[in-house]
C-alpha cells in the first residue's frame, strides 16, 4: 500500500489530499463533464419511463407503484417488462410534482448531482479498497491511501462509459441503484473494525447495510449484488482469508477448475471501459454481427479479454504481496460482480451490451487502473512521461464527456451520432426515422424506415410506422401489404391491425377493416383509438347505433379522448337529436372543460336550439382559444344571422373570410345577409 502511494505522488500533487479539497475536485470534476446535459430534452426510453407513464401522476394512488413495473404496466400483465424498480419511479414523481410537470431540465439536473454525489462517495469507497479498514484512537476511519483514491475517484467521474446513465433519465435507476449499493457497502465497512477484538461488528451498521441492499435493488436490479461484493470483503479483510494458501490446498489435491464459457460480447463491454470513444444508445438489432466461425479475427479480442483476466485472477489469487491480493481481488470484484445480473450466464436479459450496465463496473476498472498506474510507475523512470499519461486519460475522457452529454441533449442528435457506430442497427435506422417523422420529414423517415426493414425483415414496429406514412401519402397498397406482412409475424400486434383496418376502409374494403379493427380489440382490450376508428367505419356505413356505441367504449376508456366525443356531438346533431346531443355535449365539456372544439359542436347545437345566449358564450370562449379557426367566426356569424344581430354576423363573417377566403358556405351566407341588410336600408329609406 505504502509503495502504491509512493508511486502516485508525482501524479497526485498534496495540495489535494485533504478529505474535503479531494472531494471537492471529484465533484466539481464530475460536474463539469455532464453540465452540458442539464438542459436535454426527454429522449429515447424516456418518453415511455416518464413521459407517459401514468405513475408520475397524482391520480395515480402511491401503492400501485409496488405492483407496477417501471414502465408503469402491471407485472401481472403479459405486456409487462418485468423490470421492478418502485423507489426509482417515485422519484420521478416527486420530480416531476416539485417542477409541476414534465419539465426535462429538472430531471437531468438530479441525474447529474446524483453522479457527482456518488463519485464524491467513491473517493471513501476506494480509500478502503486500497487502503483497508484503520481507525484513530478517536474511532474515525484513516484514509491510508489518499492518492490511489482519488485518482481511481477521477478516472470513475470522467468516464464517458456514463453518459448514458446521467443524460439519459431513465439512467437514474443506474444512479439510484449505485448509491444504495455504495451506501450498503460503506455501512457494511462500518460495522467492522481491524482491532484486537476478532470478529467485532455492530448489529445496527450490518442491518443497515441490508436495508440499502434491498433498496438498492428496488432501485435497479442489480442492486442486489452488493450482497457478493460485501461477502468478498468480508473473506479478503475482515475474516483476513489467505486466498494463496487455499489455493495452494486445491492444487495438490488434484481438483481442477471448470471451463469459463468465452462470449465475444464480454469483450465488447470491457472495451467500452478502456475505449469509450465509440458509444451508441443501443446495440441490438444486428449491431454487433454474431461470430459464426472459429476463424473470425474478432476471437482474439475474446481471446484477450480472457489473458488478461485470468492473468490479474492469478495475480489476485497467487501473489505473496497481501496488499495487491486485497486491491486486485476486490477492483475484479467491483468489475464483475455487479456486471453478473446483465452477463446472461444465470438467465435471459433483454440486451446484449448496454452502457448503463457499465456504471458499478467501472468502478472496479477504475481501481485495477490505478493499481496499474502505480505499478508502472514503480518500473520506471520516466515519471513525467506516466503523470502525462494520466492526466492525458482524464482530459481525454472529460472532453468525450462533454461531446457525448451534448448529444444526448436530444433525440435527432443521439439518433444520427448512433448511425457512425452502428449502421448495421435497425432499431437506430428506425428511430432517426421516427424522429424524422415527428418533425414533418415524411420523405427522409419513410428512407430510414424503408432500411430498418432491408437489415431486419421481421422488424414489425418498422413496418408499421412505414405503413402509417405511405397511408398519409395515399400510398393505399404498399401500405396495406406492409401491414399485412406485420401483423402476419406478429399476429398479436393490435396497432398494425388497427392500421391495417384504417388503410382497408379508405381502399372501400369495409367488411375486410371491421375484421382487423375487431382483431386488434381482442389483443388490446382496452384501445380507446380503436374503437374510435371502428365508430368512424360505423359512421361510414350509416350504421349510427353502432358508432355511437363504438365511441362511447372509447371515451369509457379514455375520458379525454375529444375526438370520439365530438364525433357522437356531430353524429347526434346530424340525425336531429338534438336533446341527446345536447346531453353528450355537456358531459363532455364537465370532463374536458377547454376543449374548444367540445365547445364549437355544442354551441352549434345550442344554436340549433335557439339557446342563443348560451351558444353565444360557448362560441366566444372557443374563438378566444382558438382565434384562427375560421369555422368558429362563420358559425357564430350564422347564430347572430338566425338571432337577428345582423351587424355582428357581418363582422364575424368578414373575419371568417379573410381567414379562410375559400369558404363556399360562409360566402354563400355572407352574400345573402348583404341582401337582407341592403332590404332593410331601402326600406329606412
Amino acid at each position: 500500500m505504502a509503495d502504491l502511494e509512493a508511486n502516485l505522488d508525482h501524479i497526485i500533487p498534496s495540495s489535494v489530499l485533504p478529505p474535503f479539497m479531494a472531494k471537492f475536485v471529484v465533484g466539481f470534476v464530475s460536474l463539469v463533464c455532464f453540465a452540458r446535459s442539464y438542459d436535454g430534452d426527454f429522449v429515447f426510453d424516456d418518453s415511455e419511463a416518464i413521459v407517459n407513464n401514468k405513475d408520475l401522476l397524482a391520480e395515480t394512488p402511491l401503492g400501485d407503484l409496488w405492483y407496477h413495473d417501471f414502465w408503469g404496466s402491471r407485472l401481472s400483465s403479459n405486456t409487462s417488462h418485468k423490470s421492478y424498480r418502485p423507489l426509482t419511479v417515485l422519484t420521478f414523481r416527486i420530480n416531476y410534482y416539485l417542477s409541476g410537470g414534465f419539465h426535462p431540465m429538472s430531471f437531468h439536473m438530479v441525474n447529474i448531482l446524483l453522479h457527482s454525489g456518488i463519485s464524491v462517495l467513491m473517493v471513501d469507497v476506494f480509500s478502503v479498497l486500497f487502503g483497508g479498514l484503520q481507525y484513530s484512537s478517536k474511532g474515525r476511519r484513516l484514509n491510508l491511501a489518499p492518492r490511489s483514491s482519488l485518482l481511481a475517484a477521477l478516472l470513475f467521474a470522467v468516464h464517458p462509459v456514463h453518459t448514458e446513465c446521467v443524460a439519459g433519465v431513465v439512467g437514474r435507476a443506474d444512479l439510484l441503484g449505485a448509491l444504495f449499493f455504495l451506501l450498503s457497502f460503506l455501512g457494511y465497512c462500518k460495522a467492522f473494525r481491524e482491532s484486537d477484538k476478532e470478529g467485532a461488528h455492530s448489529t445496527f451498521w450490518v442491518l443497515l447495510s441490508i436495508l440499502l441492499g434491498a433498496m438498492a435493488m428496488l432501485c435497479k436490479e442489480q442492486g442486489i449484488t452488493v450482497l457478493g461484493l460485501n461477502a468478498v470483503f468480508d473473506i479478503l479483510v475482515i475474516a483476513k482469508l489467505n486466498v494463496l494458501e487455499i489455493v495452494q490446498k486445491v492444487l495438490h489435491k488434484d481438483k481442477l477448475l471448470e471451463a469459463i464459457n468465452y462470449n465475444y460480447y464480454y469483450s465488447l463491454n470491457a472495451w467500452l471501459l478502456l475505449c469509450p470513444w465509440w458509444l451508441c444508445f443501443d446495440w441490438s438489432m444486428g449491431c454487433i454481427p454474431l461470430i459464426k466461425s472459429v476463424g473470425d479475427w474478432r476471437v482474439i479480442a475474446l481471446a484477450a479479454l480472457w489473458f488478461c483476466l485470468i492473468g490479474l485472477i492469478c495475480q489476485a489469487l497467487c501473489s505473496e504481496d497481501s496488499h495487491k491480493r486485497r486491491v486486485l481481488t476486490l477492483g475484479l470484484g467491483f468489475l464483475i460482480i455487479p456486471f453478473l445480473p446483465a452477463s446472461n450466464l444465470f438467465f435471459r436479459v433483454g440486451f446484449v451490451v448496454a452502457e448503463r450496465v457499465l456504471y458499478l463496473p467501472s468502478a472496479g476498472y477504475c481501481i485495477l487502473l490505478t493499481f496499474g498506474f502505480g505499478a508502472l510507475s514503480k518500473h520506471t523512470k520516466r515519471k513525467k512521461l506516466i503523470t502525462a499519461l494520466v492526466l492525458g486519460i482524464l482530459f481525454i475522457n472529460m472532453l468525450r464527456c462533454m461531446i457525448r452529454s451534448s448529444e444526448w441533449r436530444n433525440e435527432e442528435k443521439l439518433f444520427q451520432s448512433a448511425l457512425s457506430v452502428c449502421p448495421l442497427n435497425a432499431k437506430v435506422h428506425y428511430n432517426v426515422g421516427k424522429n424524422l417523422a415527428d418533425k414533418g420529414n415524411q420523405t427522409a423517415a419513410i428512407r430510414y424506415y424503408r432500411e430498418a426493414v432491408r437489415l431486419n425483415p421481421k422488424y414489425v414496429h418498422a413496418m408499421n410506422n412505414l405503413g402509417n406514412i405511405l397511408k398519409e401519402r395515399n400510398e393505399l397498397q404498399e401500405a396495406e401489404e406492409l401491414l399485412s406482412l406485420a401483423v402476419q409475424i406478429q399476429p398479436d400486434f393490435a396497432a398494425a391491425w388497427m392500421n391495417l383496418g384504417i388503410v382497408q376502409n379508405s381502399l372501400k374494403r369495409f367488411e375486410a377493416a371491421e375484421r382487423s379493427y375487431q382483431t386488434a380489440i381482442k389483443h388490446r382490450r382496452k384501445y380507446p383509438d380503436c374503437y374510435y376508428n371502428l365508430g368512424r367505419l360505423y359512421a361510414d356505413l350509416n350504421r349510427h347505433v353502432d358508432a355511437l356505441n363504438a365511441w362511447r367504449n372509447a371515451t369509457v376508456l379514455k375520458p379525454e379522448h375529444s375526438l370520439a366525443w365530438n364525433n357522437m356531438i356531430i353524429l347526434l346533431d346530424n340525425t336531429g337529436n338534438l336533446a341527446q346531443a345536447e346531453a353528450v355535449g355537456r358531459e363532455a365539456l364537465e370532463l374536458i372543460p377547454n376543449d374548444h372544439s367540445l365547445m364549437f359542436s355544442l354551441a352549434n347545437v345550442l344554436g340549433k336550439s335557439q339557446k342563443y345566449k348560451e351558444s353565444e358564450a360557448l362560441f366566444l370562449k372557443a374563438i378566444k382559444a382558438h382565434p384562427n379557426a375560421a369555422s368558429y367566426h362563420g358559425n357564430l356569424a350564422v347564430l347572430y344571422h338566425r338571432w337577428g344581430h345582423l351587424d355582428l354576423a357581418k363582422k364575424h363573417y368578414e373575419i371568417s373570410l379573410q381567414l379562410d377566403p375559400t369558404a363556399s358556405g360562409t360566402k354563400e351566407n355572407y352574400g345573402l345577409l348583404r341582401r337582407k341588410l341592403e332590404q332593410v336600408q331601402k326600406k329606412d329609406v
